[in-house]
């Protein structure tokens, strides 16, 4: 019986120690700001918004707005933007729930009321028009803004874009999301993360621990985690096929051949589709070129935004393993 009673403490202490472990709670916005916020004045209330966003470049030049993926930040576009911004105004920001951007106030994360705030940010900076560039998710609202508002959209870039029905997705029906995917509400250990976004790059040297870290903070961040949640329930995709074709902006395609979350076989649809574009291949790179390899992403947008016209449906393959 005594054994028994041992063998019963230590199991209980085991649980303990891995409930402790698991156990991630919210990190402290104010301590968030701290560490990523560059200026206080990046914080901005847009219409029933309040977004941490960057405006930088001088503010008569052309325009280009970058939308991140899932689960990402504004970060991600670090290095272009920084690279950019000298010949461009460079705007960029964090989706409601992500990043440092509060959680939409009516907890609405469908993609109706991302163009809804993707108008509100353009008019809050007085853009009449822009490039507009979007990675994954972001992809997906970019391309649908430039087949709803064709006026206000000069050039797309598509980085590995959403939008095409992949395995357990399909059109006109909201993903099943686990009730298991809940437990990541109160359980979000780094090292789990961590495991989870290493398939994201091709190169697992990428995954650094302050690159891990700040994707694991960001995700940390007050209202984050059931707000990556909510977007995931209220995603309902529909065929992508007639708003692509409606697409007049010329169209930049950027995408890694050895992308695991979005595969790149559907650029091929994207090219079929869409009416003036041209393809970017990297080889060996992953779904993140912006972080993985972003010099050769950067070749390609630069020489993009300069050209005056793009070639229907060519693809180039840019670079080489590094």
């Amino acid at each position: 019986m005594k054994i028994l009673a041992l063998a019963g403490s230590v199991a209980f202490l085991i649980l303990l120690a891995l409930a402790f472990w698991l156990w991630t709670p919210d990190r402290d916005r104010t301590q968030l700001e701290a560490t990523y916020l560059k200026a206080p004045g990046d914080m901005r209330q847009v219409g029933p918004w309040r977004l941490h966003l960057r405006d930088t470049g001088p503010r008569d030049a052309p325009a280009i707005l970058f939308i991140h993926g899932f689960g990402s930040s504004l970060h991600t576009w670090e290095e272009w933007a920084s690279a950019l911004e000298s010949q461009y105004r460079v705007v960029r920001f964090d989706l409601p729930g992500n990043g440092l951007s509060d959680p939409d106030p009516a907890g609405d994360y469908t993609d109706e009321r991302s163009l809804q705030m993707i108008v509100a940010v353009m008019d809050s900076l007085g853009l009449e028009k822009a490039a507009i560039a979007g990675h994954s998710i972001g992809g997906r609202m970019a391309w649908t803004f430039a087949a709803r508002h064709p006026q206000r959209v000069e050039r797309l870039v598509l980085i590995a874009p959403d939008g095409f029905a992949s395995p357990g997705f399909e059109y006109g029906r909201a993903a099943e999301v686990p009730l298991s995917m809940d437990l990541m509400r109160y359980a979000l250990p780094k090292p789990l993360l961590t495991m989870s976004l290493a398939p994201a790059y091709a190169d697992p040297r990428v995954m650094t621990p302050a690159l891990a870290t700040r994707y694991h903070e960001m995700m940390l961040a007050p209202g984050a985690r059931p707000a990556m949640l909510a977007r995931m329930r209220q995603t309902v995709l529909t065929d992508p096929a007639p708003q692509l074709r409606a697409i007049q902006a010329p169209t930049l395609l950027i995408w890694g051949e050895q992308d695991a979350m979005i595969p790149f076989a559907n650029s091929s649809d994207y090219l079929r589709t869409l009416p003036n574009a041209r393809l970017a291949a990297i080889p060996g790179v992953g779904h993140l070129p912006q972080e993985e390899r972003a010099a050769e992403g950067l070749r390609a947008v630069s020489d993009f935004l300069q050209t005056t016209k793009v070639n229907t449906s060519q693809a180039q393959t840019l670079g080489g393993n590094n």
